[in-house]
Protein backbone atom coordinates (compact mmCIF):
# COMPACT_ATOMS: atom_id res chain seq x y z
CA UNK A 1 0.00 0.00 0.00
CA UNK A 2 1.39 3.39 -0.96
CA UNK A 3 1.61 6.12 1.64
CA UNK A 4 -0.31 9.40 1.45
CA UNK A 5 -0.25 12.62 3.47
CA UNK A 6 -2.89 15.31 3.73
CA UNK A 7 -1.99 18.92 4.42
CA UNK A 8 -4.33 21.70 5.45
CA UNK A 9 -4.50 25.04 7.19
CA UNK A 10 -6.80 25.77 10.10
CA UNK A 11 -8.30 28.63 8.12
CA UNK A 12 -10.93 29.26 5.48
CA UNK A 13 -9.38 32.49 4.22
CA UNK A 14 -8.90 32.40 0.46
CA UNK A 15 -5.52 34.09 1.00
CA UNK A 16 -4.57 32.10 4.11
CA UNK A 17 -0.92 32.47 4.99
CA UNK A 18 -1.16 29.18 6.87
CA UNK A 19 -2.41 27.43 3.73
CA UNK A 20 0.51 28.96 1.85
CA UNK A 21 2.89 27.59 4.49
CA UNK A 22 1.23 24.14 4.48
CA UNK A 23 1.36 24.03 0.68
CA UNK A 24 5.04 24.99 0.69
CA UNK A 25 5.85 22.36 3.34
CA UNK A 26 3.97 19.80 1.22
CA UNK A 27 6.13 20.74 -1.78
CA UNK A 28 9.23 19.79 0.21
CA UNK A 29 8.11 16.18 0.53
CA UNK A 30 10.22 14.02 -1.77
CA UNK A 31 8.87 10.51 -1.23
CA UNK A 32 5.21 10.67 -0.26
CA UNK A 33 2.34 12.17 -2.28
CA UNK A 34 0.52 14.96 -0.50
CA UNK A 35 -3.00 16.23 -1.01
CA UNK A 36 -3.54 19.81 0.13
CA UNK A 37 -7.08 20.27 1.43
CA UNK A 38 -9.02 23.53 1.61
CA UNK A 39 -11.42 23.88 4.54
CA UNK A 40 -13.77 25.80 2.21
CA UNK A 41 -14.49 22.45 0.56
CA UNK A 42 -15.76 21.11 3.91
CA UNK A 43 -18.15 23.85 5.01
CA UNK A 44 -19.91 22.99 8.26
CA UNK A 45 -22.29 24.66 10.68
CA UNK A 46 -20.87 25.68 14.02
CA UNK A 47 -20.87 22.59 16.18
CA UNK A 48 -24.06 22.29 18.23
CA UNK A 49 -25.45 19.42 20.27
CA UNK A 50 -28.91 20.49 19.10
CA UNK A 51 -27.91 20.32 15.42
CA UNK A 52 -26.33 16.92 15.98
CA UNK A 53 -29.48 15.61 17.68
CA UNK A 54 -31.75 17.02 14.98
CA UNK A 55 -29.71 16.21 11.87
CA UNK A 56 -26.82 13.96 12.81
CA UNK A 57 -23.24 14.57 11.80
CA UNK A 58 -22.94 16.61 8.60
CA UNK A 59 -21.67 14.85 5.50
CA UNK A 60 -18.70 17.23 5.14
CA UNK A 61 -17.41 16.18 8.58
CA UNK A 62 -17.66 12.56 7.46
CA UNK A 63 -15.85 13.36 4.20
CA UNK A 64 -13.05 15.12 6.06
CA UNK A 65 -12.73 12.25 8.52
CA UNK A 66 -12.52 9.81 5.59
CA UNK A 67 -9.64 11.88 4.18
CA UNK A 68 -7.94 11.61 7.60
CA UNK A 69 -8.57 7.87 7.81
CA UNK A 70 -7.13 7.26 4.34
CA UNK A 71 -4.01 9.34 5.04
CA UNK A 72 -0.82 8.12 6.69
CA UNK A 73 0.11 11.52 8.16
CA UNK A 74 -0.89 15.14 8.50
CA UNK A 75 0.71 18.50 7.82
CA UNK A 76 -1.33 21.04 9.77
CA UNK A 77 -0.66 24.79 9.90
CA UNK A 78 -2.93 26.63 12.30
CA UNK A 79 -4.11 30.19 11.94
CA UNK A 80 -4.64 32.13 15.14
CA UNK A 81 -7.71 34.23 15.91
CA UNK A 82 -7.71 35.97 19.27
CA UNK A 83 -5.05 33.60 20.58
CA UNK A 84 -6.89 30.37 19.70
CA UNK A 85 -8.16 28.23 16.80
CA UNK A 86 -10.16 29.91 14.06
CA UNK A 87 -13.88 29.27 14.39
CA UNK A 88 -13.92 27.23 11.16
CA UNK A 89 -11.18 24.92 12.40
CA UNK A 90 -12.69 24.60 15.88
CA UNK A 91 -16.04 23.60 14.42
CA UNK A 92 -14.43 21.07 12.05
CA UNK A 93 -12.40 19.66 14.96
CA UNK A 94 -15.54 19.41 17.11
CA UNK A 95 -17.63 17.72 14.41
CA UNK A 96 -14.94 15.23 13.42
CA UNK A 97 -14.25 14.37 17.06
CA UNK A 98 -17.93 13.37 17.34
CA UNK A 99 -17.21 10.69 14.72
CA UNK A 100 -14.03 9.55 16.46
CA UNK A 101 -12.61 11.27 19.54
CA UNK A 102 -9.12 9.93 18.68
CA UNK A 103 -9.45 11.53 15.26
CA UNK A 104 -5.72 11.73 14.52
CA UNK A 105 -5.53 7.92 14.80
CA UNK A 106 -1.92 7.76 16.09
CA UNK A 107 -0.63 9.04 12.75
CA UNK A 108 2.44 11.28 12.41
CA UNK A 109 1.89 15.03 12.27
CA UNK A 110 3.95 18.03 11.30
CA UNK A 111 2.38 20.80 13.37
CA UNK A 112 2.96 24.38 12.22
CA UNK A 113 1.71 27.90 12.60
CA UNK A 114 2.49 31.30 11.19
CA UNK A 115 1.17 34.82 11.63
CA UNK A 116 2.00 38.32 10.44
CA UNK A 117 3.54 39.20 13.81
CA UNK A 118 6.75 38.16 15.54
CA UNK A 119 5.16 35.35 17.59
CA UNK A 120 4.10 33.32 14.56
CA UNK A 121 0.85 32.09 16.10
CA UNK A 122 2.49 30.62 19.19
CA UNK A 123 -0.68 30.82 21.27
CA UNK A 124 -2.71 28.55 18.98
CA UNK A 125 0.34 26.36 18.40
CA UNK A 126 0.70 25.74 22.14
CA UNK A 127 -3.02 24.92 22.46
CA UNK A 128 -2.76 22.35 19.65
CA UNK A 129 0.54 20.96 20.90
CA UNK A 130 -1.14 20.21 24.22
CA UNK A 131 -4.56 19.17 22.88
CA UNK A 132 -3.86 17.13 19.74
CA UNK A 133 -2.01 14.25 21.47
CA UNK A 134 -5.17 13.69 23.54
CA UNK A 135 -6.82 12.94 20.20
CA UNK A 136 -3.99 10.56 19.24
CA UNK A 137 -1.84 12.92 17.19
CA UNK A 138 1.78 11.81 16.99
CA UNK A 139 3.43 15.23 16.66
CA UNK A 140 6.84 14.27 15.28
CA UNK A 141 7.87 17.64 13.83
CA UNK A 142 7.08 21.25 14.68
CA UNK A 143 7.62 24.56 12.95
CA UNK A 144 6.61 28.13 13.79
CA UNK A 145 7.23 30.92 11.27
CA UNK A 146 7.19 34.45 12.70
CA UNK A 147 6.59 37.58 10.63
CA UNK A 148 5.15 35.78 7.62
CA UNK A 149 5.31 38.74 5.23
CA UNK A 150 9.02 39.25 5.93
CA UNK A 151 9.97 35.58 5.70
CA UNK A 152 7.73 34.16 2.95
CA UNK A 153 7.57 35.53 -0.57
CA UNK A 154 6.56 34.14 -3.97
CA UNK A 155 5.37 30.85 -2.51
CA UNK A 156 8.49 30.01 -0.49
CA UNK A 157 10.52 30.79 2.59
CA UNK A 158 13.14 33.43 1.84
CA UNK A 159 15.07 33.20 5.10
CA UNK A 160 17.63 30.39 4.59
CA UNK A 161 17.75 29.46 8.28
CA UNK A 162 13.97 29.11 8.56
CA UNK A 163 13.97 27.13 5.30
CA UNK A 164 16.65 24.77 6.66
CA UNK A 165 14.63 24.18 9.84
CA UNK A 166 11.44 23.50 7.84
CA UNK A 167 13.22 21.12 5.43
CA UNK A 168 14.54 19.19 8.44
CA UNK A 169 11.06 19.10 10.02
CA UNK A 170 9.50 17.80 6.78
CA UNK A 171 12.26 15.20 6.39
CA UNK A 172 11.78 13.86 9.94
CA UNK A 173 8.01 13.82 9.47
CA UNK A 174 8.20 12.10 6.08
CA UNK A 175 10.54 9.41 7.42
CA UNK A 176 8.12 8.70 10.27
CA UNK A 177 5.26 8.35 7.76
CA UNK A 178 7.31 6.00 5.58
CA UNK A 179 8.29 3.85 8.57
CA UNK A 180 4.83 3.64 10.13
Amino acid sequence: MSKKIIAFAGSNSKTSINKQLATYAASLSKNVPIEVLDLNDFELPTYSVDIEKASGIPNNAKLFFNKMTNANGFIVSLAEHNGAYTSVFKSLFDWVSRIEVKLFQEKPMLLMSTAPGPNGGQSVFKIAESRFPRHNADIVSKFILPSFKDNFKNGRLVDPEFNKVLVEAVTVFEQKVLNS
